[in-house]
């Protein structure tokens, strides 16, 4: 089994996404509201344990 390592670096709102091989992706977060830039997904943090989660980019 293989293990993957990500880094997720935090400054401020904007979230910057490290893999082993480099840079993976972006996003915002604002309170319980985030958005991924690769993606488009957005999530929002609900309470207890559990989120919403929009589909994001479709691709064909």
């Amino acid at each position: 089994m293989r293990f993957h390592l990500r880094k997720t670096l935090r400054l401020g709102p904007v979230r910057v996404h490290l893999t082993e091989r480099g840079f993976s992706s972006w996003g915002l977060q604002l309170g319980r509201w985030s958005w991924n830039a690769r993606s488009r997904r957005h999530t929002i943090d609900t309470p207890g344990p559990g989120h919403l989660r929009s589909r994001g980019r479709r691709r064909w």
